[in-house]
């Protein structure tokens, strides 16, 4: 290395993680699903554990997994990731393998598959994306839209006949074979970092056989919201945050009790 390489590497302030393909992210702008995707990719990096992994990706945004890493990546049909992902932890029991999955796919047609590969304790890593609405197909009401919330198919908005929000980090807490259960969101550098860890955690809870790490990131989603990225933003904020808290629900097994 001559002395402009060296000079170079010093003042070297972001790296792309070698572990994400040239292939340019086409997520809507201010998307949270790149930003995951890319901490995806920088942990399993970190950890030097990049031919060990296996994902598994399902029908909406989070199916796009397999287009952005250098990862072995399975897909997996709408709603059954979690099935797909014990399968192939079952067969191969030292990869490290993870789900990634949306809302309407994890919290709708998955709901099974989920709350039961959490009941058994699969030793997998469940990484859940929460943006309030189906985004890849139309911006329709999703499990997880809050009261109030206007959609393609609740176009004056969520009412309790249309059943209430469900806050699924919260469900799956309440089973033992979770071990560690986190809501976290993307959106801000110092979100980001504590995103980060919190995803770290999960991986290296697979490595030592701990059981089920359900992971949740409450993010945007501008198109489907009909919101500017800064706009969708604050009403993340002032919106979805104050029903979905941020930080550690379970840890160790245990669930964290809270100071009111």
């Amino acid at each position: 290395m001559d002395i402009n390489e060296i000079i170079k590497e010093e003042n070297l302030v972001y790296r792309k993680s070698a572990v994400l393909n040239d292939k340019v992210f086409n997520f809507c702008p201010g998307c949270g699903h790149g930003v995951v995707q890319k901490l995806i990719a920088e942990v399993v990096e970190e950890m030097n554990i990049e031919s060990e992994v296996i994902g598994v990706g399902s029908v909406g945004c989070s199916v796009l997994v397999y287009e952005f890493m250098e990862l072995d990546v399975v897909s997996a049909a709408h709603g059954r990731a979690a099935a797909v992902a014990t399968g192939i932890k079952r067969v191969m029991p030292d990869k490290y393998v993870f789900s990634l999955q949306g809302d309407g796919d994890l919290a709708a047609i998955g709901t099974s598959e989920s709350i039961h590969a959490c009941n058994r304790g699969e030793n997998i890593t469940m990484i859940f994306i929460n943006n309030g609405i189906y985004g890849m197909t139309g911006g329709q009401m999703a499990p997880t839209s809050l009261h109030g919330m206007k959609t393609a198919t609740s176009p004056y908005g969520r009412n309790e006949a249309m059943g209430h929000p469900i806050r699924m980090s919260d469900v799956v807490a309440q089973l033992e074979g979770t071990y560690y259960v986190t809501r976290q969101a993307v959106h801000t550098p110092a979100m980001v970092r504590k995103a980060k860890k919190a995803l770290r955690q999960a991986f290296e809870n697979q490595k030592l056989n701990k059981g089920l790490s359900f992971v949740e990131f409450v993010t945007n989603c501008n198109s489907g919201w009909k919101l500017s990225p800064i706009k969708a933003n604050q009403w993340l904020d002032q919106h979805m945050l104050p029903f979905y808290p941020l930080g550690d629900i379970k840890t160790e097994g245990v669930i964290v009790t809270k100071d009111k």
